[in-house]
């Protein structure tokens, strides 16, 4: 297993994550019998550098500054490939990726994501999926796709916005 999301935890050290999400994913494709070279373990381990959501285009130049071939196929055929394994997941909403903390274990997952830092941390939304599941066979629709993004403001960012209401709010009665 994968280093526990820290949530949206600002000081959380990452490079444990990234030691940890490395060792899950070399032994999940051992035990799959696929290949992790160094190009798609380069790309899993730069999108879990810092628990946000990495488009492809910002993968390129560290692909490139390592000596890789950095053509925008190489970096989309190994975010294919980490995504297949479940690795990574792509959030649709950003056109980013992000690195799965549990992809020892199928799941049903969406995210909760800042509108101000970007920061995303994965949810579980097996519940939310058995709502959308029965509410849709009511209607006798079948779901082929769901994607659970919830964009809100962090705890950091709440912080900031209510520091940064609360002094205006300030600045107003004092003038």
């Amino acid at each position: 297993m994968n280093c526990e999301d820290p949530g949206f935890e600002a000081n959380h050290d990452h490079d444990h994550c990234i030691e940890s999400a490395l060792a899950t994913a070399r032994a999940l494709c051992r035990d799959r019998k696929q290949r992790l070279t160094p190009v798609r373990e380069l790309v899993l381990q730069l999108i879990w550098k810092n628990h946000q959501p990495m488009g492809a285009y910002e993968l390129l130049p560290a692909l490139a500054e390592a000596g890789f071939n950095s053509a925008p196929p190489t970096i989309y055929r190994a975010l294919e490939f980490l995504q297949e394994q479940g690795l990574v997941h792509r959030i649709a909403s950003l056109n980013s990726y992000i690195g799965c903390p549990n992809p020892d274990s199928p799941h049903r997952s969406g995210f909760l994501i800042c509108r101000e830092c970007q920061r995303a941390v994965e949810l579980d939304t097996g519940r939310v999926h058995s709502a959308l599941s029965e509410s849709a066979a009511e209607l006798g629709f079948q779901i082929e796709n769901e994607m659970v993004e919830v964009v809100g403001l962090c705890p950091d960012c709440r912080t900031a916005e209510e520091q940064g209401g609360h002094n205006r709010g300030e600045t107003d009665a004092q003038s």
